[in-house]
């Protein structure tokens, strides 16, 4: 059964439904002003513990801890995260160049503070293969490797004491550039990585990742290359030294990716029946380790090791301040990245289990993790997608998990580590190849991202091929600008329609899809879908200028026209006065609507406000021009469903003058009843709405 609706109520335009219905203007904003800036400054001791928990969350959550109901969970999930953390922390400490003892310090440290200051609850913080990634890039130009071992054990540590210096160099900018952000409250910034963009450049990463891997697992010693085009330069090094490679690492890269895909293949399909994924990392690291130290592999094929893991805590270490110069374009990029990465996965699990998260904290968060654990040896850190995906899985619920994860890692640092001294280095490469694989799989999303979106398949498609073809930061850049100029193209071709009234309704809808709606005789009713603004003014123009008709020359002849009925009504008054007869047959507007727009039949013109989000000055102006056009050629301006922020913009910018304010209605209906209504009744008597 259909339902009706029926309304009867008095014509609004914004004045008197202002009058009626708007809050009374508060006056005295200065004293205001100076009254809410002093209770701002007021501090009271509740106040003070509601900011105090807001920017320590742990004492917000850990009195309210379920320890029954949770405890559980949170054991074995921080505990299963924490093993996973030992072979991806030194694995990817390979990737930023570095010693694989410092990545274990950034699984540590980073953990610990997360769970102090950070909102979500689900969210694994440590090594990140992507920001390893960007950071050994920035490692790699400023401490090279050589070609040739050391000569000396003194030298070989000089030179891994510049690289993490190096690395803690940029999580400490980092750091700082975060906290900065905090402070400005300029959490949205992670906004302008869309989530295509993201998607496109960690996929493209893992590519990158994939192939500086590759000498690894063949046991080959070649110079890392960076800049523009570094992963062709690198694939094309690993091409022309195949020969060299090393058949030992080889044949012990192939039986781990034997070992390490099938196994994450079950993790992956069995995840619902499995208590906790199986820990195929730290086994197959425990497992290699033995067998290279009962075969002497190192000495008796001369594979690389990882060599000595120092035992304890590092001594607080200040990073190479004087890098600052040299790592602050790529630290912003570093910064972005990880921060953006480590929102959308918090906010991605929040979404799931119903809670929130806040953007600047998070910012606060990784910025005093960053900053902290620069000072202890360690390099950035952020969120990570494989850790995050089994710490959820295995049944986590708060952030104490990290407490759970951290110890395992202390256990290693402080008891375990030395015993991994005959690891060898091509177990870890197939670690960080392996645990790409979610990474890869993002080109599933394509088929999807085409049938809903031709654009932002192309963001996807422009930021994948920018990174895998140039370099990780370069390609990031490209991305994020291409993506911000089809926001801007959108907004400057935005449509531009007549709209028609559907029979016996208020509704008004384009006519172009739409074709059972009709126009309202003697009314052009327009509504443009996006901002005016000085990008698109001029499409703005033109499309009015083609629905209306009024192209210069129109405006001209018109304009001409008017001049000469003017003159004629002079010439017929003064006659007539002579006769002593009065004659006021063209002082009438209406008539001269008719005698002059006759051909377009056109008398007003209605603008729909309702999609124009803002307006700035050239589009104010523009609209002023539009209205002083308009009146030359005796067609009158009405305005309809305008915001609030457009319509200052427009009083204040002078729009008054030309337009009359009781033209300017709350809906188009108003405004078309109201114009109706003129042409029928005297402008004193009140008009309603009937629909």
């Amino acid at each position: 059964m259909s339902s009706s609706v029926a309304v009867y109520r008095n014509v609004y335009t914004e004045d008197r439904f202002k009058q009626t219905y708007g809050s009374e203007e508060k006056t005295g904003g200065g004293a205001g002003l100076g009254r809410r800036l002093a209770e701002r400054c007021r501090c009271s001791r509740r106040a003070w513990l509601h900011l105090l928990g807001e920017r320590v969350p742990i004492l917000t959550w850990l009195p309210r801890y379920r320890l029954k109901k949770w405890i559980l969970g949170d054991t074995i999930a921080g505990l299963t995260v924490g093993i996973l953390h030992i072979p991806q922390g030194m694995a990817f400490a390979l990737l930023t160049s570095v010693a694989p003892i410092f990545g274990l310090y950034t699984s540590f440290f980073p953990v610990v503070l997360y769970m102090m200051f950070g909102t979500g609850r689900h969210v694994s913080t440590g090594t990140f293969a992507v920001v390893s990634l960007m950071t050994g890039s920035v490692v790699e130009q400023l401490v090279p490797t050589p070609l040739e071992p050391n000569s000396s054990i003194s030298e070989a540590a000089d030179f891994e004491a510049q690289r993490i210096g190096v690395a803690s160099a940029v999580a400490l900018l980092s750091g700082i550039i975060m906290l900065c952000m905090f402070a400005l409250q300029l959490g949205f910034l992670s906004t302008y990585l869309s989530e295509p963009i993201v998607k496109a450049f960690t996929s493209a990463a893992a590519f990158h990742v994939t192939v500086s891997q590759l000498q690894s697992m063949l046991g080959l010693r070649l110079p890392h290359h960076t800049g523009t085009f570094s992963l062709f330069k690198t694939l094309a090094s690993v091409m022309e030294n195949l020969p060299h490679t090393n058949m030992a690492e080889l044949l012990i890269s192939l039986a781990c990716l034997a070992i390490l895909v099938p196994v994450k293949e079950i993790n992956t399909r069995y995840r619902s029946r499995l208590r906790t994924p199986i820990p195929v990392e730290i086994l197959t690291v425990i497992i290699a380790t033995g067998v290279a130290y009962a075969s002497s592999l190192d000495s008796a094929y001369g594979i690389q090791i990882v060599g000595h893991i120092p035992a304890g805590f590092p001594s607080p270490r200040m990073p190479a301040l004087h890098t600052f110069p040299d790592i602050a374009g790529d630290t912003v990029a570093i910064t972005f990245v990880g921060y953006a990465v480590s929102v959308s996965l918090a906010m991605i699990y929040a979404d799931k289990h119903s809670y929130s998260i806040h953007p600047n904290q998070e910012l606060l968060a990784h910025g005093i993790s960053n900053t902290v654990s620069s000072l202890f040896t360690c390099f950035p850190s952020s969120a990570t997608l494989a850790t995050t995906n089994i710490l959820e899985t295995a049944g986590g619920f708060t952030q104490l998990s990290g407490l759970f994860t951290s110890l395992v890692v202390l256990i290693v640092l402080l008891l375990i580590g030395p015993l991994f001294y005959f690891l060898p280095k091509a177990v870890l490469a197939c670690i960080n190849v392996t645990s790409l694989r979610q990474m890869f799989l993002q080109f599933q999303d394509l088929p999807d991202l085409w049938r809903i979106s031709r654009i932002d398949f192309m963001v996807w498609v422009v930021t994948w091929l920018s990174v895998v073809v140039l370099n990780v930061d370069l390609g990031l850049a490209i991305g994020v600008v291409f993506s911000m100029m089809t926001v801007i193209c959108r907004t400057q071709t935005a449509g531009c329609s007549v709209l028609g009234r559907a029979s016996n309704t208020e509704i008004y809808r384009p006519m172009e899809n739409h074709s059972k709606c009709y126009e309202v005789p003697g009314v052009k009713i327009l509504t443009y879908n996006g901002p005016i603004y000085y990008g698109n003014r001029s499409f703005f123009r033109e499309e009015m200028s083609r629905l209306l008709g009024l192209t210069p020359e129109r405006i001209r002849a018109l304009e001409k026209a008017q001049k000469a009925a003017e003159k004629r009504e002079r010439e017929t008054t003064v006659s007539t006065v002579e006769r002593g007869v009065a004659n006021t047959s063209f002082s009438s507007e209406n008539e001269f609507l008719k005698s002059e727009t006759s051909e377009s039949g056109i008398q007003a013109v209605l603008i729909d406000c309702s999609s124009v989000i803002f307006v700035d000055v050239a589009g104010a102006r523009l609209f002023i021009q539009m209205c002083i056009e308009c009146q030359k050629v005796g067609v009158r301006i009405y305005l309809a469903h305008c915001n609030e922020s457009v319509l200052k913009i427009l009083t204040s910018s002078g729009l008054m003058n030309y337009v009359n304010p009781q033209h300017i209605f709350v809906t188009v209906h108003d405004a078309v009843v109201h114009i109706q209504q003129q042409k029928e009744k005297p402008p004193e008597t009140t008009t309603t709405v009937w629909v």
